[in-house]
């Protein structure tokens, strides 16, 4: 995505679009590293090709996963994929050497198997000589950084989903690292967004045709799409939409109490460290899963519409570990359904209409959860990403939580990516600027509660 600016607007450009996702490696599910990284300098040879040179560029990736490199900065063994089974059971050998009370009064962050914590712990356990030969551990976004400038540096956003950063140091915990035996010297200095990573090396210069700043993002992409949430209020309810759905709000101060761990609640780093205090909803990865197993093609808008003519009122639970990466996401929503005696859906069109009244009862849930923690009342809700274009999502949203909602933009990522570089450029004053900015330059669309 290109971006520049018109009469205080902010214009938008997709120049390279490829297709990403987890493959099979000798039973594994892992990440093409090489094949993402190939894409990366195509979107860049691209601009060159048009004639428009950025003159900067940040990178946004999913969370929790990383590289291990070593002494020659080589990849060590597989680059997995969060939801490879690998972890199943780690989180108690992690629990062996600290409860988990302890580790979220410590982190604030939500226990979810497949977060960096009980990756390494699975590493640690079933391939420990990875371990041990490992000189540097960089997440997904640090290592294409890495591979652009030479310069080796970890972003805080994506650092703190690695259930190994405290929220009071915004720095690596060196005593969780130290009681789980993880080797201290992996892990980089922590720098926040907005930081300049460099600029290309000499190599790449020439192969790109081009050279330009390399800027820290948050490079977690939730932390990105929060920078876009185009709210006016300081207190903002979003749900970031996509394959997850991410609910929540902005703390200036983590809650690592108890209460926040029984609601499975997270503390993950944001722009000028910020808490996005939120809960990670399985989200529109169940409708994706449903739409691969369709006989014929439709496309989203299309089955969102049909799902709205539905009378079926079966609702699932989508954080049920079932729906994580089953073999047919179709079938284990008709067995959950069965299972708890409810009205089991038949055709494609009911399976999708109980995933999204499943989302919305979930998201009613959520919010009444953070309301109750906070003391704040929200009364609306700010729904961005891909998701935001989900109509009938946004309805059944604004319906089951009796707030309204507030639906766009749709590429919040990516914006909320740039608009970080502009502030770090001097183009956008601060985050309430960016906010401001955001807001004047992307149609938003609103549903009411009726």
């Amino acid at each position: 995505m290109l971006c520049h600016m018109e009469e205080g607007k902010m214009i938008l450009e997709e120049i390279y679009r490829f297709p990403n996702g987890m493959k099979k490696q000798d039973g594994s599910l892992c990440w093409d590293v090489p094949a993402l990284f190939h894409h990366i300098k195509e979107g860049m040879k691209e601009c060159a090709k048009i004639g428009k040179i950025p003159v900067s560029m940040g990178i946004d990736t999913w969370a929790v996963d990383y590289v291990l490199l070593d002494d020659k900065d080589q990849i060590i063994g597989k680059t997995y994929g969060y939801r490879d089974s690998r972890t199943e059971g780690m989180d108690e050998e992690v629990y062996k050497k600290i409860q988990k009370q302890v580790l979220y009064a410590k982190t604030g962050i939500q226990k979810q198997i497949f977060n960096t914590i009980y990756q390494l712990m699975a590493v640690k356990k079933q391939e420990p000589e990875n371990l041990e030969k490992a000189e540097t551990l960089l997440m997904i976004p640090d290592y294409f950084n890495f591979l652009l400038t030479g310069v080796k540096m970890t972003e805080y956003t994506n650092a703190t989903t690695t259930q190994l950063v405290s929220p009071i140091t915004k720095d690596w915990d060196t005593y969780i690292i130290e009681k789980l035996g993880y080797p201290t010297k992996i892990f980089t200095k922590i720098s926040k967004p907005g930081t300049l990573v460099g600029r290309l090396t000499k190599e790449l210069e020439e192969e790109i045709g081009y050279n330009l700043d390399v800027i820290l993002p948050a490079t977690h992409d939730t932390g990105s799409a929060v920078v876009a949430v185009p709210a006016e209020e300081d207190q903002a309810m979003y749900i970031s939409s996509g394959t997850w759905s991410l609910m929540g709000t902005e703390l200036e101060k983590a809650d690592c109490s108890r209460a926040s761990m029984d609601a499975n609640l997270t503390n993950e780093g944001g722009y000028e460290y910020r808490f996005r205090y939120l809960k990670n909803i399985m989200g529109l990865w169940m409708i994706q899963s449903v739409k691969k197993e369709y006989s014929e093609d439709h496309s989203f808008a299309e089955i969102s519409e049909m799902a709205s003519r539905q009378a079926i009122s079966s609702i699932v639970d989508c954080n049920d570990q079932r729906f994580f990466a089953p073999e047919s996401m179709t079938q284990a929503v008709k067995d959950y359904c069965r299972e708890t005696g409810q009205q089991v859906p038949e055709t494609d069109w009911e399976v999708a209409a109980v995933v999204y009244n499943s989302l919305g009862d979930c998201y009613a849930r959520t919010i009444r959860e953070i309301e109750e923690l906070t003391k704040v009342h929200y009364s609306r809700i700010y729904v961005v990403g891909g998701g935001s274009n989900a109509d009938y999502l946004n309805k059944v949203t604004a319906m089951r939580t009796g707030r309204e909602v507030v639906a766009g933009p749709g590429e919040a990522t990516a914006i909320g990516n740039i608009a970080v570089q502009m502030i770090a450029g001097g183009e956008l004053k601060d985050l309430a600027d960016a906010r401001r900015c955001i807001r004047a330059s992307f149609s938003l669309k609103k549903y009411s509660i009726n």
